[in-house]
This record gives C-alpha cells, structure tokens and sequence, in this order.
C-alpha cells in the first residue's frame, strides 16, 4: 500500500486562515443525536451499539451526516463514535454550520467516522471539504484523508492512493477574507457526488 504522507496545518502557522474549519458551532456539542433512515435500523443494548440502513441521516444541532449506512457505538462514559459508510457512486456527506454567522463546512468521503467525545471527525477516501460564507469559498481541501480537531483547532490532509488527485497528491486552498472572491459554482446545491471506491466498513471498537 503506498505511503500516507500526512500534510499537519494549524491556525497559528496558517496565520488563522484554518480556525473556522476547526470551530463548529458550539451549541452542537450539547445537542441530542437523532438519526432517520429507511430500511432498517437495530439496537443491542449489550453491546451499546446501533446499525441503521438506507439513506441514514444523523443530525446533532447543525450537524448532518448522510450515509448509506451507520454504526453508532455508545461508550463506557456516555459518549458516541458513529461510523458512516456510502455506496458505489454515493458518497458520505458532511455539513456543519461554523460560530462565524453565515459560515458553514461541507464535506464528503467515502467513509466518515465521527467521535463526540473528542469532537473530531476523519473523512476518509476520495475526501473534500470547503468553507463556505454565503456563497463564497473561503477554503478547499482534498486528499486520501482529512482530520478536524474542532477542541484544538488543528487540520490534517493525508496524501495516498485514495486521494481524488493525481499521483496521490493532497490540494490546500486558502482565501484571503480581506479579498473579494467570486461564489462558488452551485453554491446552493450539496458538493457534487463522486463514485466511491467500496472501501470495507469499519467496524465499531468494541
């Protein structure tokens, strides 16, 4: 397998341009999990964990995460690891509203693993994200990976195979907010789907 060559970037040497992709609304960590699907959807309450199947949506506050299919396992102190997974041509998808008003991220994978009690989340295989203010971009990623810290407001784009780029290569944007920039394309509509790479599931720690 070739070698993931982690990119590691934070506020204080991205001059703070990074800050907003770390700071999600801070109100969503005291928000319930509520998740709706389609198919199916089973509880072991052993186990403390969840399965949920066809077009699952999990909202926390501002949260959404839309996948195919959805492990939530509970930890021993009360908090929650969700493991989302798409389908071939069906992506995870990721949004975010930001402290900053009118601010949002987006992003999509072909996994995506969220911890609560860490507040991280890692977006896995042919990974992007953006902030968005209004309609105007603010900052793009990709790579084979991305991690957010949103507690010590650090990002990590991870290079490899699984990058949506050439040769494997990760791609950072940065906009200056002094800067007028025009709106993205399509700014209304979701990040545009990608086929997906069928990575295997992962399975919830026990």
């Amino acid at each position: 397998m070739p070698l993931r060559r982690p990119l590691l970037l934070c506020s204080a040497l991205a001059l703070g341009l990074l800050a907003p992709m770390a700071q999600a609304a801070k109100d969503d960590r005291t928000k319930p999990l509520n998740l709706v699907f389609d198919r199916e959807g089973a509880i072991d309450k052993v186990k403390q964990r969840s399965e949920f199947n066809g077009n699952v949506i999990m909202t926390k506050g501002s949260l959404v995460l839309r996948a195919e299919r959805m492990d939530v396992q509970e930890t021993a102190d009360g908090y929650y690891q969700a493991y989302a997974n798409g389908a071939t041509g069906k992506q995870v998808q990721f949004r975010q509203d930001r402290d900053t008003p009118g601010e949002r991220i987006e992003g999509r994978a072909d996994q995506i693993e969220y911890d609560t009690r860490t507040d991280t989340i890692r977006l896995m295989g042919n990974a992007e994200a953006r902030v968005m203010q209004g309609d105007q971009l603010r900052q793009a990623l990709s790579g084979a990976a991305l991690n957010y810290d949103n507690r010590t407001e650090r990002l990590q784009v991870e290079t490899g195979a699984g990058s949506p780029h050439p040769s494997g290569r990760g791609r950072v944007v940065l906009v200056p907010r002094n800067e007028a920039v025009e709106p993205a394309p399509a700014s209304s509509a979701p990040l545009p789907l990608r086929p997906s790479i069928n990575l295997s599931p992962r399975q919830p720690k026990q």
